[in-house]
C-alpha cells in the first residue's frame, strides 16, 4: 500500500454498511418481493440484488416509470422495517473488525447509503454500537462527515466508497464481500483490498505499528 498517511493517535475507522459489514441480500431481496407485489411488478430480484451499493433509486429506475421511482423507493424504506431486518446478519470478520478499532482506543463509524433509521435497525438488532452513523450518502457525499468526524479510515465494498474515502482524503481500504472485484477496487484507486473484514485486524495492526 502506498500514498497514504499513517492512521494517527485519535483512530476513528469509518465502514460503509452493506455487503461490508452485514449481509443485506435477503432483507433487499424480501423487500423488493413485498414492493414488486404492491406495484404489480415483476422486480429481477437477483440481478438487482447483485449490484448493491447505489442508491436505491437508482436501483428502482430502470424498472419503473420516471415519475414512479422517488414513491417506490420511499415505499421500499416504509416497507424496511417488516422484510428487510431480520435476516440479515453480520458478514464474517465484521465484530471483530470494529473490537480492533475499540482495542486501540478509536471511535467507529458507519456511513452508509441507506436510510438512517433502517441502517439503525440493523445495528440494534445485531448489537453492533457505534459512535456516529451517518445514512443516505454515497460516494463523494461520505466525505464530509468522514472529515466532520476526523476519520482517518474508510472500509467499503465498492468503487463509490472509494470515491468517499478519496475525497475525503483518508485511507480507503475495500473488501471483496460486495459486487466491485478486486480489480475493479484497485483501478478506483483503493490503498488496500482485503478478502473479507477478517483480515482488517492484522492490516490494522500492521497500519497502527
Amino acid at each position: 500500500m502506498s500514498g497514504s498517511a499513517s492512521v494517527p493517535p485519535d483512530l476513528v475507522v469509518g465502514f460503509d454498511l452493506d455487503m461490508t459489514l452485514i449481509d443485506t441480500v435477503p432483507g433487499f431481496r424480501a423487500v423488493l418481493r413485498a414492493l414488486g407485489e404492491e406495484l404489480g411488478v415483476d422486480f429481477p430480484v437477483e440481478a438487482m440484488t447483485a449490484v448493491l451499493g447505489p442508491p436505491l433509486e437508482t436501483i428502482l429506475a430502470p424498472f419503473l416509470p420516471p415519475d414512479e421511482v422517488a414513491a417506490a423507493g420511499d415505499r421500499f424504506r416504509a416497507l424496511y422495517p417488516a422484510y428487510g431486518v431480520e435476516s440479515v446478519a453480520l458478514l464474517p470478520g465484521a465484530r471483530e473488525a470494529l473490537a480492533a478499532v475499540r482495542d486501540r482506543g478509536g471511535r467507529v463509524m458507519v456511513v452508509t447509503g441507506k436510510f438512517a433509521p433502517n441502517a439503525r435497525l440493523h445495528l440494534e438488532h445485531l448489537g453492533v454500537e457505534v459512535d456516529v452513523l451517518e445514512g443516505s450518502v454515497w460516494g463523494a457525499g461520505k466525505a464530509a462527515a468522514l472529515r466532520r468526524e476526523g476519520a482517518s479510515v474508510y472500509v467499503g465494498d465498492h468503487v463509490h466508497d472509494v470515491e468517499g474515502a478519496l475525497a475525503a482524503r483518508i485511507t480507503s481500504v475495500s473488501v471483496t464481500t460486495g459486487g466491485c472485484t478486486a480489480a475493479e477496487l484497485r483501478a478506483a484507486g483503493t490503498h488496500a483490498v482485503l478478502d473479507s473484514l477478517g483480515d482488517f485486524p492484522s492490516w490494522l495492526s500492521t497500519r497502527v505499528a
